[in-house]
């Protein structure tokens, strides 16, 4: 398997780093003080592959706060506001999609 460090990183718009919390399974997203943010708004954005890349390292190496971080697109409305950027994110940033059954 290639190391995320390894894989061509194709930017096409504004980017994040996002991960799971390792001790609740949380999203989060990489800030730009190089510490970790459930909000999306507080996340550090990029734009270029080299940034992305960059970011990415240096959240692969906090592999005690987060798991499994990855670049994910991130749309930036015209009022500033950061949404998800596709449905996989719209989806992880919502949580589980069917109901739990409740625990005895």
């Amino acid at each position: 398997m290639t190391s995320p460090l390894q894989q061509k990183i194709k930017i096409t718009g504004p980017s994040v780093v996002t991960a799971n919390r390792t001790w609740d399974g949380v999203v989060i997203y990489r800030d730009a003080h190089k510490g970790w943010t459930t909000d999306l708004a507080q996340a550090a954005i990029v734009r270029t592959a080299d940034d992305a890349r960059a970011l990415l390292a240096e959240s692969t190496a906090d592999d005690v706060g987060a798991i499994g971080p990855y670049i994910a697109p991130v749309a930036v409305n015209d009022n500033g506001t950061v949404e998800p950027g596709n449905l996989r994110e719209q989806i992880r940033r919502k949580g589980v999609t069917i109901d739990l059954p409740a625990s005895a």
